[in-house]
């Protein structure tokens, strides 16, 4: 049985945590000659096409203070626009309105991508430059989520890098025999009561509530 920590775990660990990249660097291998050189500064037809059968990207970003911030949109395959092959669009659908990631990007002038293609094991990591555009020459082309977005995000590549499909493999993401009955995890109801903390709603209420936002997810 482990004798429980004071504060966090976290708290705890980080007293001696590697300290620096040369102790970090000593713990591995040094990575292959492929690993390095795949790495690119703008887009191939290959990964071009890659782009254009995802449906699912995550978008990383931080604030002016480095607080991080990891966000998934979604659309149609092919929803990220590719202008030219160092500038990629997405879309801002309908979602919260916390505009947590935008508000980041504009602070920062940076974001992340990591996309993703339901059934298949690569992903495809792409980061640079980055701003919000409201320019509607621009929004009235990305109309794969319903309808030209408020906004769109628009990406300056820096990095091209794609990953090997070692952690979808490990994960049996596409691999139904091996997922979780589904009254093994709480429902998203179940986890947005938790979080609200708000006595006088139920269950039903948030179920409703999540009923709504996607029947009217384009308004």
């Amino acid at each position: 049985m482990t004798t429980p920590l004071a504060g966090s775990a976290f708290d705890s660990l980080r007293l001696d945590a590697v300290p620096d990249q040369e102790a970090l660097r000593q713990a591995y291998e040094l990575p292959s000659d492929a690993a390095v050189r795949k790495q690119m500064t703008e887009l191939t037809d290959q990964t071009q096409r890659l782009i254009g059968c995802s449906s699912l990207v995550l978008v990383a970003s931080a604030d002016a203070e480095g607080n991080c911030d990891l966000s998934p949109r979604g659309g149609p395959a092919g929803f990220v626009s590719v202008l030219d092959t160092r500038t990629l669009a997405i879309p801002d659908a309908t979602g919260n309105k916390r505009l947590d990631t935008l508000q980041n990007v504009i602070a920062t002038g940076r974001a992340g991508l990591l996309f993703v293609i339901p059934g298949r094991t690569t992903t495809l990591r792409v980061n640079g430059r980055a701003c919000v555009s409201t320019r509607p020459d621009l929004l009235s082309q990305l109309t794969a989520v319903g309808k030209p977005p408020a906004s769109a995000l628009v990406l300056g590549i820096e990095e091209v890098y794609p990953h090997c499909p070692k952690s979808l493999l490990r994960s049996g993401a596409w691999k139904p025999e091996q997922w979780l009955p589904a009254d093994a995890q709480p429902t998203s109801a179940e986890v947005t009561l938790a979080q609200l903390r708000m006595p006088e709603l139920t269950i039903a209420d948030i179920e409703q509530v999540e009923a709504d936002s996607l029947k009217y997810r384009y308004k």
